[in-house]
């Protein structure tokens, strides 16, 4: 019987994420798709910030953008009566608007996408990511059983060689909306299903250039009354989806170009339809993530309506949690209890996501309005704004010390990436070893490239500075006290002195990460502060934390 570490049940972004993370943290799944192939027809094009970052750490974030389509100086979301009437005279406000955007993202994160990037062009990379780190992906296999036994997951699978099993130390579900995992485990879900109108989604070819001329735009919303529905750019040149409730369940392709040229408001533009997916937006959560060895994740643990973009970005960050844990696991770096902590921690997110999706479709004006008194209607409705839904959520579980639950700010990301606890480590640039690129300016690294996916001690620039009391035993210091956490927990742990063995030209760390000079914060592989301690007083308890942190001590 074939026998692999972890079997990973879905290719889709999910499951190719998971694989991805794993293969980084040197352990090689098996990858299941029922399907032939990677799916070709777009289906989300909002890759957040936080998802670029966890590109960034698998060294992909300069090939996502070179898949994306730039959008600077283009309309984001706008909505007309067909796309011939988008009016130029509203480009500057939405100018002003994106570049707002790209300055608040720059605030708090390293990472840049310079515009929309479909989903089925994510996979790409992905696919790419897995393939050179040796993961294999089976097309064309589905999965037929599972049977649990203490140390081991069984599975049955059957692709185009046949029928065979694939025995697994845990099995990671990803495998969609209607997961065959879950249901083989019985995990109920809850939530109100399905929501409104079934869409078809029409991925279809035509040269806009004409058409548009300077008018480019992300999304655009139709409101002529014989073909309703949103204008998706794909590639910005030739490649369009336009999702809508106008077409009857049995439209062929006729039916769909007489709709896509109703809402180009062109009824002789040349329209070439690909494809078309009928799906319906749906509203549900998994009453768990967790069944012995098995984790579901993404939409297998949550389907998340579409406003908001949070789907596909919280999947992508439940396979990113989970990698790191299970391979600490299989390792022997981590003990069994760490991997609770993976329910622990994403599930609550995941039910606060739900909730957040379900409010932005009774009031999507609050979603997309960033004028005057906007923050206090979202705040009257208990709505947050989408960058901290995406990013500003506080873990608590046994794999974090000290959380504060309370988030400072619905509104301000900024303010809610401070160091604490169970929060993504803050973003703050930094230069090492003084190297410098070929014009002669300081090369940057973020604090987040120093985490790069293992255990990180970042201390204040005065880290070694031995605690009040004096001279005290081994391991006061934070040099000392990591060197002596990582050797009683078994596990490789980086230290940085933030300020001295890398440069912190505008001394902003330690006010950040909300410490004094002396204090630290213990970040875990993905990034998200597992302690602080505010001064240097903390060093002789890291050892333990630690140790307690990954379920050892």
């Amino acid at each position: 019987m074939e026998q692999v570490d972890v079997l990973v049940v879905g290719g889709g972004t999910v499951g190719l994420a998971a694989a991805a993370f794993l293969a980084k943290h040197r352990v090689r799944p098996l990858v299941a798709e029922r399907h032939a192939g990677p799916n070709v027809h777009p289906r989300a094009t909002g890759v957040a910030i936080r998802t670029v970052e966890m590109l960034r750490e698998l060294g992909a974030e300069q090939a996502l953008n070179e898949l994306a389509v730039d959008l600077s100086g283009a309309f984001g979301k706008t909505s007309a009566r067909t796309v011939r009437d988008l009016d130029p005279a509203e480009l500057p406000a939405h100018r002003a608007v994106r570049r707002a955007m790209t300055e608040e993202a720059g605030a708090i994160s390293p990472s840049r996408l310079r515009g929309t990037c479909a989903q089925d062009r994510l996979d790409t990379v992905l696919l790419d990511q897995v393939t050179r780190r040796g993961v294999e992906v089976r097309y064309g296999t589905e999965l037929l059983a599972l049977h649990q036994a203490p140390d081991h997951v069984t599975g049955t699978l059957r692709g185009p060689a046949g029928e065979g099993k694939v025995e697994a130390r845990y099995v990671v579900a990803a495998d969609g909306a209607g997961s065959t995992v879950r249901r083989l485990l019985g995990i109920p879900v809850s939530g109100p299903g399905p929501l409104g109108d079934e869409l078809a989604n029409i991925l279809f070819e035509a040269d806009l250039a004409p058409l548009l001329g300077d008018r480019r735009f992300a999304l655009c919303q139709i409101t002529h009354p014989d073909a309703p529905g949103l204008v998706v750019a794909i590639d910005g040149e030739r490649r369009w989806v336009f999702h809508t409730s106008a077409a009857a369940p049995d439209a062929g392709p006729e039916e769909c170009r007489v709709l896509v040229r109703t809402a180009l408001g062109d009824p002789d533009v040349d329209v070439k339809v690909v494809s078309t997916l009928r799906w319906r937006p749906q509203s549900r959560l998994a009453d768990r993530f967790r069944d012995g060895r098995v984790f579901l994740a993404g939409d297998a643990a949550h389907t998340i309506s579409a406003l908001g973009a949070f789907g596909m970005n919280t999947g992508v960050a439940d396979a990113h949690n989970l990698a790191w844990k299970l391979a600490h696991v299989l390792q022997g770096r981590a003990g069994a209890p760490l991997l609770d902590t993976y329910e622990q921690e994403r599930r609550p997110v995941a039910a606060t996501t739900v909730d957040q999706a379900l409010l932005r479709l009774s009031h999507p004006d609050l979603h997309w309005d960033r004028g005057p008194g906007t923050a206090s209607r979202r705040a009257a409705v208990g709505m947050l704004n989408a960058p901290v839904v995406i990013l500003g959520y506080r873990y608590t579980s046994t794999a974090v010390r000290g959380t504060q639950p309370v988030l400072p700010s619905t509104e301000d990301i900024a303010a809610n990436l401070d160091g604490s606890p169970g929060t993504r480590v803050p973003h703050v640039w930094l230069t090492k070893d003084r190297p410098t690129t070929e014009d002669g300016q300081a090369d940057r690294l973020s604090t987040l490239d120093l985490v790069a996916g293992r255990w990180t001690l970042l201390a204040g620039p005065d880290g070694e500075t031995t605690p009040a009391g004096g001279a005290g035993p081994a391991g006061t210091t934070w040099p000392e006290a990591g060197a002596e956490a990582a050797r009683r927990a078994g596990t490789e742990l980086a230290c940085y002195r933030v300020g001295v063995d890398v440069e912190d030209p505008e001394g902003r760390f330690p006010a950040a990460a909300g410490i004094s000079p002396d204090g630290a914060l213990l970040v875990r592989p993905d990034g998200f502060v597992g302690w602080r301690s505010p001064t240097a007083a903390g060093a002789p308890d890291l050892p333990a934390v630690l140790a307690n942190l990954i379920g050892c001590g």
